[in-house]
Parts: structure tokens; C-alpha cells; sequence
């Protein structure tokens, strides 16, 4: 988040008159994580000049401060992250492929949010717990819309956003429980547009089919949140599969 200048200067330090305003010799980050851990969030966001010099760190050990003469040995470890996918930015020459290479050395790719769909409501209780706190509001869950509804939606911000949900809920809750009307509109959306039409006469059984498959779709295949929401037991979904599977 910092212009190229500066940034160099946050990582690898400066010396005393190095650039306007360095009045004083400062050890950068490098300097400071010394026998420990640098943590580089969002490295795909840093310019290629920056890129070579940490590099040099990677692959030699060794840098210079700012507006410095005197070759200074790195002893860190190195962890990057990046919301951005790297290898669009190598293609697109944006980020270097030599120091790709020497940041991937172990990989962890921590799925999006959709794709951890268990997590949600977990992650969603803790951060309703960490808002309460703070404004001393007294509510301590979820309905079963508001929750069907947070693990429906695909959370393209993933875990930001959806902090950010909870702590507008938090805010707009005036009962004990976060509903599905305090959430924001598009995580409303995809629970409250779906509908089912029958013509008259459609058999109960037929009526009982459709509910059971698109609540199904809803819940993702979640059958105890299926049930607990139609009314009905995970048991009693599994016996109509089971007919249904029959009849074809």
C-alpha cells in the first residue's frame, strides 16, 4: 500500500539523508525480523524494482539500506500471500517468475469461502461474538433464515465481507437473534428469490417432492439443515430419495 519509495525503504531501511525527510538512519523490516519471520501480505501489489531487490534477499541473503554503501546479510524467513492469482500476473508481467519461484518453495492455498461452505456460520458466530462485545448489544445467535441465508450466499469478498455483514447485522438487530431482514440485500437475495408454483390439482406428493429438492439445492445438499428447516427428520428425506429413486 505504500509508494515504491517508501516501500523499499519499509523493508530494507535507510540511511540519514538517503531521500527528503530521513533525518535519521532506520532499520527496516528485514532488519527487524532478524531470526524470525517476514510476513508479506498482498506481494503481487509490489513494483518489479522492489521485486528484484527482494530477490537479491531470497536468493543471496543480502541488501542494502537506502541511500547505503554496505552490503547487510538477511537471516529470515519469508511468508507471502497474495488474494490475486500469480500466475496471471507472471503472464501478464506484472510479477516475476524467477522470485515465484523462490517465494514457492511450500505452498498453501487457502480455498475461498464458498468453497468451505462448514466454515461459515462458525466464523460468522465469532465475529457476531467480537461486535457484541464492543457495543454491549445483547444477541447471541442467528434464525434459521438468517443462517440458511449466510451459508447460501457465495461471499465473493469472502472473509471481509462477510465480517462486514455481521457487524451491519449487529448494528441493525433488534432482538436477541440476528434475522434474515438484518442482513445486507445480497446475501438476502438468494434465499428470498426462489419460488414454487403448482397448479391446482398437484398431488401432496408431488407438492412434498419439489419442497424437499429446493430446499435441498438451497442448502447445498445439507440434508439435517433440510430437514430442521422444513419441519420435518434428516431420516424421512432420506426415506423419499429413496422412493423417488424407485419410482424412476
Amino acid at each position: 500500500a505504500l509508494p515504491d519509495q517508501l516501500l523499499e525503504s519499509e523493508l530494507f531501511g535507510h540511511e540519514k539523508g538517503a531521500f527528503t525527510g530521513a533525518v535519521n538512519k532506520k532499520l527496516g523490516r528485514v532488519d527487524i525480523a532478524k531470526g524470525g519471520t517476514l510476513f508479506l501480505d498482498e506481494v503481487t501489489e509490489m513494483t518489479l524494482a522492489t521485486q528484484v531487490k527482494l530477490l537479491r534477499v531470497l536468493q543471496d541473503g543480502e541488501y542494502e539500506r537506502v541511500g547505503g554503501t554496505k552490503t547487510l546479510h538477511a537471516n529470515i524467513r519469508v511468508l507471502a500471500a497474495s488474494n490475486r492469482d500469480i500466475q496471471a500476473a507472471i503472464a501478464a508481467g506484472s510479477f516475476r517468475r524467477d522470485l515465484y519461484y523462490r517465494l514457492n518453495v511450500v505452498q498453501l492455498r487457502l480455498p475461498s469461502l464458498r468453497e468451505r461452505q462448514e466454515d461459515i456460520l462458525p466464523l460468522a458466530q465469532q465475529f457476531l461474538h467480537t461486535y457484541v462485545a464492543k457495543s454491549g448489544r445483547d444477541i447471541h445467535g442467528f434464525t434459521e433464515s438468517a443462517r440458511l441465508a449466510l451459508q447460501t450466499w457465495t461471499w465473493p469478498g469472502n472473509i471481509r465481507e462477510l465480517e462486514n455483514a455481521i457487524e451491519r447485522a449487529s448494528l441493525l438487530c433488534r432482538s436477541s437473534e440476528i434475522d434474515l431482514c438484518d442482513l445486507p440485500g445480497e446475501v438476502r437475495g438468494d434465499i428470498t428469490k426462489r419460488h414454487l408454483q403448482f397448479t391446482v390439482p398437484t398431488p401432496l406428493k408431488e407438492v412434498e417432492r419439489q419442497m424437499i429438492q429446493e430446499t435441498l439445492i438451497i442448502t447445498h445438499g445439507d440434508k439435517s439443515l433440510t430437514a430442521n428447516l422444513l419441519g420435518i427428520t434428516a431420516r424421512t428425506i432420506y426415506r423419499r430419495e429413496a422412493d423417488w429413486s424407485e419410482e424412476e
